[in-house]
């Protein structure tokens, strides 16, 4: 059985899927009220699950007649490639790479086998090294492999 923020998820991903506009406009305690959960609760899914690494853009207005609006990112597959290296400078935490992992496989710029390769590659309990070596050699791993995929891709 899928837990709430699993099902608040696929709720907003229809709506988004559904958009012409690939926009939606949210009241949050609506949503919370259709869930039967805290609106904080509602909070969380847009904190964690639609995050610019993952594609998308989530703004809100406060106040009465406020609103939240979630966008899905341009998914211009040469576009998606360049934001994933943007968010390898630096160090990369884990959580990061795997929302830049997933982001390609929604654009289908990667095939389930490379996601899973690539998740393996940078899972903390493979790169068994201290905080910050391990975000910043998770970054170059990640740098180093999107840009082989890139390469590889764009010959197809």
């Amino acid at each position: 059985m899928p837990n709430i923020t699993d099902t608040i998820e696929e709720f907003l991903l229809k709506l988004l899927a559904d958009s012409v506009s690939g926009a939606i406009e949210i009241q949050r305690g609506d949503i919370a009220d259709m869930f039967s959960c805290a609106p904080s609760q509602i909070n969380y899914v847009l904190q964690t699950r639609f995050v610019p690494e993952r594609g998308f853009l989530v703004e809100s207005r406060r106040g009465g007649g406020g609103y939240i609006r979630v966008t899905r990112l341009n998914t211009v597959p040469a576009d998606t490639w360049q934001r994933a290296l943007k968010y390898c400078s630096g160090g990369l935490s884990q959580e990061t790479a795997a929302h830049i992992v997933e982001s390609l496989y929604r654009a289908k710029l990667v095939s389930l086998r490379e996601t899973k390769l690539m998740l393996s590659v940078v899972d903390r309990k493979v790169l068994r090294l201290d905080l910050p070596w391990r975000d910043e050699l998770r970054a170059h791993l990640m740098r180093a492999m999107l840009g082989i995929m890139m390469i590889t891709k764009e010959e197809e």
